[in-house]
């Protein structure tokens, strides 16, 4: 039988803090508290994949040498939202003696914010109670979703999107490993489907390298079923000119040829607009529309309809400003 390998968003986790890419000001805070061998309740607070869970893991790594067995709890609170997985797994835990050189265990619960009021007021209460042994990681894509009096008990650390340096590292860091061919473009197409998700540029380039070592810009595109921002802004200028039919027409090749759905055109819409050579009123009425109709269709309206609805409506009002 054939060994399994690890998908590599697994298999390039960093293992320790200086393995981590960006965040250098968190990480250097980290570092100073593994030396310490001490540390406060901490809310790790951003968007996905830009780092909370691999610092957390790398920190845990850096602390108890690799080995923390008995001393590291992982959690992902999305799967128990309820007040149970406190008073259960999370209260157990914390209850427990650590076997590990250092005497303080660590308690990483993933998606916080996604839990109940009840569960957070239960979680506070257990993070008084063994505050002298146990220490809590908080990882929320909302720090605001959490209630105050945890807030208050804890160091809030933003993570930030990562930057275009730090992610040409990281994917150099990979294409030498695996030993893939890649040019500035293709490059430049991972760094934008991405969006500054870490993870999502692995399972893309991952992806991408089944079918080739050599990865092209096309590839990139492929896989990710994005469209190139060329295609983007033509379906937009088509119809700021007032031109539909070919508005319409571009539409039709992100949907039927990229297979992208609403909210993912509706999201590369947003981005383009910005660095668009028209009239500044024509982009505000833009963006307007953007998120009127993505309000329509989260609410459970037809995504072609109100997809060729805005190209309409942007067609009919906004001709009149371009350049």
């Amino acid at each position: 039988m054939h060994a399994i390998d690890l998908p590599w968003t697994e298999k390039y986790r960093p293992k320790n803090l200086n393995e981590v890419i960006g965040q250098k000001l968190i990480v250097e805070r980290l570092k100073s508290f593994v030396k310490a061998g001490n540390f406060p309740n901490m809310i790790f607070a951003g968007s996905a994949g830009i780092g909370k869970t691999t610092c957390a893991i790398a920190m845990a790594n850096d602390l108890y040498g690799g080995s923390f067995d008995g001393a590291f709890k992982e959690l992902n609170a999305s799967d128990s939202r309820g007040i149970d997985v406190i008073r259960g797994q999370v209260k157990e835990f914390a209850k427990t003696i650590s076997i590990a050189d250092v005497p303080i265990k660590i308690i990483f619960l993933d998606e916080a914010d996604a839990l109940t009021a009840d569960a957070q007021h239960a979680l506070r209460r257990t993070m008084e109670k063994f505050s002298s042994e146990t220490r809590f990681i908080l990882s929320a894509n909302y720090a605001s979703k959490l209630i105050e009096p945890i807030q208050s008990r804890c160091v809030v650390f933003r993570f930030k999107p990562l930057n275009e340096a730090d992610m040409v590292e990281y994917i150099k860091r990979i294409s030498d490993s695996e030993k893939l061919e890649m040019n500035e473009k293709a490059i430049e197409a991972l760094i934008y489907v991405s969006d500054g998700d870490l993870r999502k540029l692995t399972n893309v380039l991952q992806s991408a390298a089944m079918q080739s070592k050599k990865i092209s810009e096309q590839e990139v595109y492929e896989v990710a079923a994005k469209a190139r921002p060329k295609e983007i802004v033509a379906m937009l200028k088509f119809a700021i000119d007032g031109i539909f039919d070919k508005s319409r027409d571009e539409l039709n090749t992100l949907m039927l040829k990229h297979g992208m759905n609403a909210e993912d055109i509706l999201m590369q819409c947003y981005k383009e607009v910005q660095g668009m050579n028209i009239d500044e009123r024509a982009k505000l009425g833009i963006i307007s529309d953007l998120g009127t109709y993505n309000f329509r269709i989260v609410e459970g309206a037809n995504e072609r309809i109100q997809l060729e609805a805005m190209l309409a409506h942007i067609a009919l009002t906004n001709s009149k400003y371009k350049k």
